[in-house]
């Protein structure tokens, strides 16, 4: 049998809090054309990202990473590592458990390296992105496909599909979430997602005559939800809303993170916040199901400023709950995955995994 292993690979995080280091992930980050992919042309686009954008936010992004680093360094790294430590002891000795970062260290080509040279012929790549967007699954999967064209072109790499509407994962983010659900049962449910600009739907629609065009386009069946954020992200939400038993009047979806140029996805979470204790609603509890680690997105910018907006246009209660992070249901929602792809199913190859590859130039 050739050797198998399975690769998880999420965002990353800077090697420190020093500005320079921040601004460093920062470069790679957004100098991705997959997250900034306007303008087009190259010299501008890296004057842009280098010069303007990285130079004024890597301070302030220094300042918030030193809100939530602990001692042993980034919370989303050590919280990946314990995902990846957890997994490979479900699956024992003989499926080992490598870990890569999109943007930083441990370096998707580093991971890649390292498999070939312990031996590794066939690899299921698990992004750690519930959801299709070419800022995040896309950018992953295509790296993966690239990199390993060029570093070991005779590994075979299967790719698990966004599992947003799993119903595995429904109940792990469930059974994550229930108890603080049941503590504060009639609570309102903020489901705040990473957010995207607008544009990214309309472009990631192969039809161009769905997104943004049908009227309540993300639940009207469409071969499009395929590749759009915006649907996926609803059919989670409505999912677990059946799930835990929630009423219609009793959530609701915001955006947070943006750029300033274009119209990105809303509302957006900062202002619904704010807007919330004027309409009444003063106990909060907010998910982010985009993220399944806790980072920098959601202990600095829900857990410490949208509760301290919140709290101060008249909240009363804040509570953010964590991530799925390595907690034993989403290991074990890990492990069966892994387990089916050993047992010899292959992950169904959606238009979302197709077009990467295809962008890649790499087969599977």
């Amino acid at each position: 049998m050739p050797k198998r292993a399975v690769l998880l690979v999420n965002l990353g995080s800077p090697d420190s809090t020093d500005v320079p280091d921040v601004r460093r992930y920062l470069e790679e980050f957004l100098g991705d054309e997959r997250v900034i992919d306007k303008p087009s042309w190259g010299p501008a686009r890296r004057f842009l990202v280098n010069q303007i954008i990285c130079r004024f936010r890597a301070p302030k992004s220094a300042e918030a990473y030193k809100e939530i680093w602990t001692e042993n360094g980034s919370p989303l790294i050590l919280t990946s590592k314990a995902v990846a430590d957890k997994l490979a002891a479900a699956l024992g000795p003989d499926t080992p458990v490598y870990l890569a970062m999109r943007y930083r260290q441990p370096s998707i080509a580093s991971v890649i390296e390292r498999m070939r040279a312990d031996g590794v012929e066939e690899v299921l790549l698990f992004p750690q992105y519930p959801h299709y967007a070419m800022s995040s699954w896309e950018t992953v999967v295509v790296k993966v496909y690239e990199d390993a064209a060029r570093l070991a072109p005779s590994m075979k790499i299967d790719c698990v599909q966004p599992f947003y509407e799993d119903a595995d994962y429904i109940d792990a983010l469930h059974a994550v979430s229930k108890p603080y659900l049941d503590q504060h049962p009639g609570d309102h449910v903020l489901f705040s997602y990473h957010g995207i600009p607008v544009r990214h739907l309309r472009k990631g629609d192969a039809s161009k005559a769905h997104c943004t065009l049908v009227n309540d386009c993300c639940n009207t069946c469409s071969a499009a939800h395929a590749m759009c954020y915006k649907a996926q992200i609803t059919k989670t939400t409505r999912a677990f809303a059946r799930r835990a038993g929630l009423r219609d009047d009793q959530w609701s979806i915001a955006f947070q993170s943006r750029l300033v140029g274009e119209p990105w996805l809303s509302p957006y979470t900062d202002k619904t916040l704010e807007e919330m204790p004027a309409k009444g609603i003063k106990r909060v509890l907010v998910m982010t199901p985009a993220f399944v680690a806790d980072c920098l997105e959601t202990l600095e910018e829900i857990a410490g400023e949208a509760k301290e907006e919140f709290m101060h246009a008249g909240g009363e209660f804040f509570q953010h709950i964590p991530c799925l992070n390595d907690q034993p249901p989403y290991i074990d929602f890990l492990a069966g995955r892994v387990k089916a792809w050993l047992g010899g199913a292959t992950p169904t190859a959606t238009e979302a995994v197709q077009s990467a590859r295809t962008l890649a130039g790499a087969t599977a």
